[in-house]
């Protein structure tokens, strides 16, 4: 069995991967509606790193980022999405057995206990995201957590 379906270069740095992230905004303009759309999706820091920042820290928003959104589309699982907003997400397993352990280029720390956690609309998922299937108007959100 594949444990692994995508991992990112590791020699990419976080300035790299916010520059990557930041490209990847700046061309989708929009929530995607059709099958093979580019997915629009917002990085966001923690509010108290927010409120610390300075302006050379906001140019790289995937540094400490501990939320990821996009928009749902029909017929597409959460994971399509996440991969598609997100080409450097890292995914261990595949499909119904797929678990995030990566987003923007921000690891979930297991010595620190956390995960990305998934949910719809505000609402914790109840399903994994490879099995999650979207549908547009939906608001599908990963944020860093812990156990």
């Amino acid at each position: 069995m594949n444990t692994t379906s995508r991992r990112p270069l590791r020699a990419l740095g976080s300035a790299a991967t916010a520059l990557l992230v930041a490209g990847l905004l700046a061309a989708c303009g929009g929530a995607a509606t059709e099958p093979g759309a580019m997915v629009s999706a917002t990085l966001s820091a923690p509010s108290d790193a927010a409120s610390s920042a300075s302006p050379s820290d906001s140019a790289s928003p995937a540094a400490g980022a501990e939320t990821f959104s996009y928009p749902g589309r029909t017929g597409a699982t959460a994971l399509e999405l996440l991969l598609e907003a997100d080409p450097s997400a890292e995914v261990t397993g595949e499909g119904e057995n797929a678990f995030v352990t990566a987003i923007g280029g921000r690891v979930a720390d297991d010595s620190k206990k956390e995960f990305w956690s998934l949910s719809v609309d505000g609402e914790p998922a109840q399903v994994g995201a490879g099995t999650l299937e979207t549908e547009d108007g939906q608001e599908i959100t990963w944020t860093i957590e812990t156990y």
